[in-house]
């Protein structure tokens, strides 16, 4: 059985084809909130870098994601997503700065 990590993850790789992504679960952090199911599999965070992001702002970069992923918040326990998504160029730089 997949994970619903496993989903975004592969979902997102798909669409945008990201230089880097990262998926984290952060149920754990929300267990017993309102909206949060029980098993986790619900909140996420987002990491995604890419060249489908060239040009766009942050908001329009966030709801291409947000729109991708619309079906999960529908048909699956995902109830919040935490993005911070980059350009490649962007993402260059914030590493380089790391």
């Amino acid at each position: 059985m997949t994970s619903l990590k496993q989903h975004l993850h592969h979902k997102l790789t798909e669409e945008f084809c990201p230089i880097h992504l990262s998926v984290i679960d952060d149920s754990h952090k929300h267990a017993g909130h309102a909206g949060a199911p029980d098993g986790g599999d619900s909140h996420f965070t987002v990491i995604i870098a890419a060249k489908a992001f060239d040009g766009l702002g942050r908001v329009d970069r966030q709801r291409a994601v947000t729109n991708i992923l619309q079906p999960e918040f529908t048909n699956t326990n995902l109830h919040a997503l935490s993005l911070k998504v980059y350009t490649p160029e962007e993402w260059v730089q914030k590493t380089k700065l790391s």
